[in-house]
């Protein structure tokens, strides 16, 4: 059966991938750009492109109405994909930058979530992906905002399947590594505007190194866009999942600390019960 989806932020990268992919195999996609139409060949599927800033959020219910109309009332997919990055150092950044990160990728993804699951439930079976990254579960220097905003929107999903699972619907974190799209370019990545001093070592190694990257990243976006499409179209799709030999290896290593450090101090962690507990 062919599906609809509805992918927000579907001009470049990851979404662009998964929009085409998705045509190309014949289902309907209704996706939002911040401006423009994205560069695609709808092939045998059938494209709808609604123009969306995702931190408007009566823009986002009226897409999101918009989105079931074109899609003849069901929505078999939502995709919170629409996001950028913010690099450098936490001490360099402003409220306005921060306000403005978590507002795209934390509050778009919950307005979208929040404007579609009433419908969602009524249908008794859908699937919402939530592209995070592996910064929000492996997290590194130069990119606390990042990944405490993504760290966010992974404990949302995690929770929200919770709730939801009686109901049909299913959720999938997708953390991806380094993908070799635009998302290092200055569409995609923030700097902080500041530089404090001190930090050479750690987040200035750190951003020297994402910049050095560009182009030579592991991750292809459309072998990513057909993994996607294997999990939507699984009876029982991973609630998390890893996308890149990079992410998996950053993600096992922080499994590895996490466990070692739990057992390192385990007898101070019970010691804090009531002794008759």
């Amino acid at each position: 059966m062919t599906k609809r989806w509805f992918i927000t932020g579907i001009s470049r990268g990851l979404g662009l991938a998964l929009a085409k992919a998705a045509l190309a195999r014949g289902d309907t996609v209704i996706g939002t750009t911040r401006s423009g139409a994205p560069p695609i060949d709808t092939g045998p599927g059938t494209l709808h492109v609604l123009t969306l800033d995702v931190t408007d959020g009566a823009a986002i219910e009226r897409a999101v109405d918009d989105a079931f109309h074109l899609a003849d009332g069901r929505l078999d997919v939502v995709v919170n994909n629409a996001g950028y990055g913010l690099l450098g150092a936490l001490e360099d950044a402003t409220d306005a930058e921060v306000e403005r990160l978590f507002a795209t990728d934390v509050f778009g993804p919950f307005k979208v979530i929040r404007a579609a699951l009433p419908r969602l439930r009524m249908q008794e079976e859908a699937r919402i992906l939530n592209i995070t990254s592996i910064a929000g579960r492996a997290p590194g220097a130069a990119s606390a905002l990042y990944a405490a905003a993504k760290f966010a929107l992974e404990g949302l999903t995690v929770s929200l399947s919770q709730e939801v699972a009686p109901l049909g619907i299913k959720l999938t974190a997708v953390a991806p590594g380094a993908f070799r799209t635009d998302f290092l370019s200055a569409h995609s990545i923030r700097l902080s505007e500041t530089r404090a001093e001190g930090y050479e070592a750690t987040a200035g190694k750190a951003t020297a190194a994402f910049s050095s990257m560009a182009g030579q990243q592991l991750g292809d976006p459309d072998r990513a866009a057909q993994a996607l499409l294997r999990i939507v179209d699984a009876p029982d799709p991973p609630l998390h999942l890893l996308l890149g030999s990079d992410a998996l290896r950053r993600a096992r290593a922080k499994l590895a600390a996490v466990e070692s450090e739990i057992g390192a101090w385990e007898n101070l962690t019970i010691s804090t019960d009531f002794p008759d507990a």
